[in-house]
């Protein structure tokens, strides 16, 4: 299966299922902060879809769909049009809201924020595995 942009209409049947599910305090920071979907650069990951889909402003944070990783994302930008982070967050639009909303009630950004692939070779056994067999040899 070859991997595809989403298209226009696509990303606005996204932004209306979201809305739907959204609380009355995410409808209203995003009926604030939402724009007419556009395309945002971010090099390199954005390059293969000509860009990702940017559907909210909110000072220096964009709201974006990527479509590699099928989620919505929070990143920051210095220049408009231009996405500065890569994120592979797998997020539904109203959870993306919400952590902005956060952010504007507590005054910090709140995460988890998943990146771009790390080059190398890592342990591919699960951290919470060897966090598990740690604990159990220091309670014998």
């Amino acid at each position: 299966m070859t991997w595809k942009p989403i298209t226009e209409a696509a990303i606005y049947d996204k932004l209306n299922a979201a809305q739907d599910r959204m609380s009355v305090r995410q409808a209203r920071l995003w009926d604030a902060i939402r724009i007419p979907p556009e395309k945002w650069g971010q090099e390199p990951w954005g390059q293969a879809g000509a860009g990702f889909w940017t559907v909210g402003l909110i000072g220096r944070i964009v709201i974006w769909f990527n479509d590699i990783e099928d989620g919505f994302n929070r990143s920051s930008y210095d220049r408009y049009r231009t996405i500065k982070e890569y994120c592979c967050n797998q997020d539904e639009l109203e959870h993306a809201v919400q952590r902005v909303l956060d952010t504007v009630e507590t005054g910090y950004e709140v995460g988890p924020f998943s990146g771009p692939p790390q080059p190398g070779e890592f342990d591919r056994a699960p951290l919470i595995l060897r966090s598990l067999h740690d604990l159990s040899k220091t309670a014998r």
